[in-house]
């Protein structure tokens, strides 16, 4: 298994992870058009998993800006369907982790996760939480999207604090989007 990563748009790269993306992201999914241009921009990079020509997991992620804090946000991740649950999430993370540090020199890596009290909300925030990431209270509602959202934050230097209840974290998260949709 490797990770293949690129922070430029390769078409055969995105026709790898497209079906990855859909399967996992059938709704609320940016639009090809907004990936690119986030690549394009180098506001994003795109990362496959791969085992020969299998793509297995793909990534969608950028580095935040406007603080202090130098941060990864995965934007999207998911692994094929039918290989949940064998580790294989885990394994990517942490090569996306180990890119991140040795790449960009990030304190930490941040991610939101749909906010809900269902029991596939809690599976998720169970899983990134078993993952290392620590869960906020604050609760962020965008005027476009109806669920609401909550930040988790994987801390990979000791300096790295939250500070808030999330708050914070959800301005570095508006920003990327901000970025990734502007025209």
């Amino acid at each position: 298994m490797q990770m293949l990563t690129t922070g430029e748009w390769k078409e055969d790269a995105w026709r790898r992870a497209e079906p990855v993306y859909r399967e996992a992201f059938p709704h609320g999914a940016k639009p090809e058009g907004i990936v690119k241009r986030m690549l394009d921009r180098g506001i994003g990079s795109l990362h496959l998993l791969v085992q020969g020509e299998n793509t297995l997991g793909m990534a969608v992620m950028g580095l935040a800006a406007g603080g202090p804090d130098k941060l990864l946000i995965i934007d999207y991740l998911a692994v094929r369907t039918d290989l949940r649950g064998q580790g294989i999430g885990r394994r990517f993370l942490n090569m996306i982790e180990e890119w991140a540090v040795r790449e960009h020199r990030v304190s930490g890596i941040l991610i939101e996760v749909e906010a809900g009290d269902t029991p596939e909300h809690e599976a998720r925030y169970h899983y990134w939480e078993k993952c290392g990431f620590i869960r906020t209270s604050y609760v962020h509602s965008y005027i476009w999207v109806p669920e609401p959202y909550s930040a988790m934050l994987l801390p990979l230097d000791s300096s790295l604090n939250i500070g808030d209840d999330g708050r914070r974290l959800f301005r570095y998260i508006e920003n990327f989007h901000k970025r990734s949709f502007r025209p």
